[in-house]
């Protein structure tokens, strides 16, 4: 076992599975056997991981989380019990609140300073729901839990970074949440993630515009000569570096988002498409706007992987190691070079 001494030195990253009935314990298991440059503390119930390591066939020692470094094989835990025992690829609605606690137990943990980060692996909103639980995602729960006032989702792939504007809403409801208040506050939160949390001294921001071809000056929609550009000139004289708005399918090809630190979407289904279509399975997403650091996978439940040794842990391992690099970035003050890209 690593030394306390070696430990002490390591970022506390902690990892909450998701669905138990999903794939993520059995993504927690498979990256115990690897070493990692962290101390890790996975937050589920201890019987859930023992049965599902059992059926994986994984060789994997649970002990109670103490702060100390990863121990290649182990996995400490933080425990929180289920309602009812999970079968893999079966939800059931009476484990919803425990989703909930594991998230309660990670959010404590990251504002008291325990953790540096938080992972999280899939959930299932439509399961949560069915117990009879308002919730329409991470994002939002968690941005509810910490008194974050603007959470900001961000999937990142390789060198490509995809804000949004909107998340979860019906389409036919996103053109009255783009309001002047809601993106120039996007833009703000962005700008400041991308400074203290990716490390980028001047962030270039790249601005899709609502409509197709950006509203043709009027003629597919006016939402860019009303609110998006307006609001981009009066960022622009606060000092930010903003282009745009610019069709989304323009924005996306590589020769004008290789030059941006972010293409920041105005609705879920515009920008991510893309970036998943660039990097599905390394991707990761990250919730900016917290107090801590936030990553995820992804992707979802997976519910008939689940159980069966074929799930891909690879998004797991990605999230796993940017929430590493975003709290170095936050614990040496943010900002470390001059130019994003």
């Amino acid at each position: 076992m690593a030394s306390t001494a070696s430990s002490i030195r390591l970022p506390a990253i902690v990892l909450t599975p998701g669905e138990p009935a999903g794939i993520g314990p059995d993504l927690a298991l498979q990256i115990a056997g690897a070493a990692l440059p962290c101390a890790l503390a996975v937050v589920a119930d201890p019987q859930l991981l023992t049965a599902r390591a059992r059926l994986l066939g994984l060789d994997v020692r649970l002990r109670d989380w103490d702060g100390a470094g990863h121990v290649p094989g182990e996995l400490a835990v933080c425990p929180v019990a289920l309602a009812r025992p999970a079968d893999p690829g079966r939800a059931d609605p009476a484990n919803a609140r425990y989703v909930l606690a594991t998230l309660d137990r990670a959010v404590r943990g990251c504002l008291s300073g325990e953790f540096a980060a938080l992972v999280t692996g899939p959930v299932h909103k439509g399961v949560i729901n069915d117990a009879g639980i308002p919730f329409t995602g991470h994002t939002e729960y968690l941005a509810q839990r910490s008194g974050a006032p603007r959470p900001v989702m961000l999937l990142a792939a390789r060198d490509m970074r995809v804000a949004l504007v909107t998340t979860h809403l019906p389409l036919a409801e996103v053109s009255r949440h783009v309001t002047p208040q809601s993106l120039s506050e996007v833009i703000r939160v962005l700008h400041r993630d991308l400074r203290e949390k990716f490390g980028i001294a001047r962030p270039r921001i790249l601005v899709c515009g609502l409509n197709p071809h950006a509203g043709e000056g009027g003629h597919l929609g006016r939402e860019e000569i009303e609110v998006i550009i307006p609001t981009l000139e009066a960022l622009r004289r606060e000092g930010l570096d903003l282009i745009g708005p610019m069709p989304a399918d323009t924005a996306f090809t590589a020769r004008h988002w290789k030059d941006a630190d972010a293409v920041l979407a105005m609705y879920h289904d515009q920008g991510l498409p893309v970036l998943k279509h660039y990097g599905f399975g390394e991707a990761v997403n990250v919730t900016l706007g917290l107090p801590f650091v936030r990553t995820s996978v992804d992707h979802g439940t997976a519910f008939d992987l689940a159980g069966t040794g074929r799930a891909d842990p690879g998004s797991l391992r990605a999230a796993l190691r940017m929430a590493i690099e975003l709290a170095a970035h936050v614990h040496h003050g943010g900002t470390e070079r001059t130019e994003g890209k």
